[in-house]
């Protein structure tokens, strides 16, 4: 946890010399007042000189001036270096998640990185937010205020010696209880928030499949599994407060009983027993304050070690050290002996793929379900790299070019389609920010949207939920292909972006695409034969493996493979 505070407080240097310094003329301004009341008892009330009274009470006045002044800006100043650091701390978060690969985003989960982005970030902006309000004042406090006990009367500050170290004896046991607990605690956070976010994912399979009361108590169990935790926790510090309230008052008794002694015998004068008495107050009310910011740091602690973790970890797709400079945009691809391992798998998921796609072609890539299509198409942007072979986009390895310059050639439309929340406008120049609204109407029209975009109250403007929430699936695809053409790349991936569309719509986009993209290369990840029937060349994959390549009366003449894909559908569709 240093580490994280050293580098993200290191730009607010300024402030925090700022508040350092008036957290000292804080202290000592609440020191000072004491001695002024001792000052004030022992000379001008048990002697009647109230011109003394007076002169003494003004100077209190000043010190209590400066105090609240001190007090206010000392706050402001914590506040702002506090929040500054949150901000900057959930940035950095921000941006480290954006360069992650695929692999690094399933290691930690969608879930988990919400919750360290927002609640641990919380939990240690919190403990800079009392330390810099509270915690740098209170050790002076005690310091302060132990040396002007002994200023005051040195037989009677021996309570201190047997009064701290208890003190710090009830706060040791207490933390070393509470920070495992504490970093349980936000693994099981993580578990609420996998939970929900699952429910409200999968909400109507949940309903479906009549599994609601499963769900509830899934959740119900995750809930209590947290409240546990949570209560374990809060019966430690339940504990600790009466403990040291407890230790406070018979503090408090003690100096008054041996105090009062002291003063009957004349050893120790009225004024300074009601000083001595307060700086003891003050001693134990900065050890509060130091519980109080002891309770806070088990759990920040354990909130910037998953911080930490997010932020040391170093992407497997990373920029390469010397990057080419991007070739002329032709479109053409080749994967040259490319074999591919997910993260702990035993198999390889693609084993030895060669093949090459020209400029200017539709490619469609088939196969059944696990046989790699997808994996295939996701090396292109780099969301995973090879483990074994190389795949080169103009003749150049994808691994050398810097991942904007990658990534500016490619239009990719992902099997799952998503829109961003905002306006249809907003969501078709995602790619190309200074696209004219005619430029988005003829994207619009080749992916055979126009017609229901038109409808849609404000057209462009219309309102688009998150996720696209607000449109059809099939609707949503249309729209996310419609992004994609509104970019002009010179490689459109589409990964089995036409599966909600009709056969009819489909056939007119189809026509439309191959007119539009003209000198462009498509590459088609589709299920349904009749989607790449008509596609320049057809790879089909089985295994992990290309088993074979050619048109589709090629392959429906030789290809057993594809020959079973076809069959199978060609009875459902008959059908239809």
């Amino acid at each position: 946890m240093r580490a994280l505070l050293v580098r993200y407080l290191r730009p607010y240097r300024t402030w925090l010399i700022v508040a350092v310094a008036l957290q000292a003329i804080q202290s000592l301004a609440n020191l000072y007042l004491p001695d002024l009341n001792a000052d004030i008892i022992n000379e001008g009330v048990t002697k009647g000189n109230t011109d003394f009274i007076i002169a003494t009470g003004a100077v209190m006045l000043v010190v209590t001036a400066v105090l609240a002044v001190t007090s206010i800006v000392a706050v402001y100043y914590g506040s702002r270096v506090a929040m500054g650091f949150g901000r900057d701390l959930r940035s950095s978060i921000f941006r480290t998640v954006e360069g992650f690969a695929q692999q690094e985003v399933n290691r930690f989960g969608t879930p988990s990185l919400n919750t360290r982005n927002t609640n641990d970030v919380q939990q240690v902006q919190m403990l800079v937010l009392i330390m810099l309000n509270m915690m740098i004042a209170a050790p002076m406090m005690a310091v302060g205020g132990a040396i002007m006990a002994l200023r005051q009367d040195v037989p009677l500050s021996g309570l201190l010696l047997i009064v701290l170290p208890l003190l710090v004896l009830i706060v040791g046991v207490v933390m070393s209880r509470a920070l495992p607990l504490f970093r349980v605690m936000q693994v099981k956070v993580d578990r609420i928030n996998l939970v929900m976010r699952e429910t409200l994912a999968g909400v109507r399979v949940i309903r479906a499949f009549v599994r609601v009361e499963h769900e509830e108590r899934r959740f119900d169990d995750a809930n209590q599994d947290l409240t546990d935790t949570s209560l374990r926790v809060n019966r430690l510090f339940a504990i600790t407060l009466p403990a040291i309230m407890l230790l406070f008052n018979l503090s408090t008794v003690a100096v008054i009983w041996f105090g009062g002694q002291r003063v009957d015998s004349g050893e120790m004068p009225i004024g300074n027993l009601i000083a001595f008495l307060t700086y003891l107050l003050q001693i134990l009310w900065a050890s509060m304050m130091a519980v109080m910011m002891l309770i806070m740091i088990p759990r920040a602690a354990a909130s910037s070690e998953r911080i930490n973790a997010v932020l040391d970890t170093v992407p497997s797709v990373l920029d390469p050290v010397d990057p080419v400079a991007p070739p002329p945009a032709r479109g053409e691809i080749e994967f040259q002996s490319v074999f591919f391992h997910y993260p702990g798998a035993e198999e390889p998921v693609l084993r030895d793929i060669s093949f090459t796609i020209r400029p200017g072609e539709v490619t469609a890539i088939v196969g059944s379900t696990g046989a790699g299509k997808t994996t295939l198409l996701n090396l292109l942007p780099r969301f995973y790299d090879v483990t074994g072979g190389r795949v080169l986009i103009d003749g150049v390895d994808v691994r050398r070019l810097r991942r904007t310059d990658l990534w500016a050639r490619l239009g990719l439309v992902p099997q799952k389609a998503f829109l961003f929340s905002g306006t249809v406008a907003r969501n078709l120049r995602y790619g190309k920010d200074d696209a004219t609204d005619e430029e988005l109407w003829t994207a619009l029209e080749i992916a055979q949207a126009r017609d229901f975009v038109a409808t849609m109250d404000g057209g462009l403007e219309a309102e688009i939920g998150q996720g696209g929430a607000t449109v059809s699936g099939g609707q949503r695809q249309r729209l996310a292909i419609a992004r994609a053409l509104v970019k002009q790349p010179s490689i459109f991936l589409f990964d089995d972006s036409f599966s909600a569309l009709d056969a009819r719509t489909d056939q007119r986009l189809r026509a439309a695409l191959r007119e539009h993209t003209g000198d462009a290369t498509v590459v088609i990840v589709a299920q349904r034969v009749g989607t790449v029937m008509h596609a320049d060349r057809i790879i089909v994959m089985d295994g992990g493996r290309v088993v074979g390549v050619g048109t589709h009366d090629e392959l429906l003449a030789d290809n057993a493979t594809y020959q079973e894909i076809v069959a199978s559908q060609l009875t459902r569709e008959a059908a239809a």
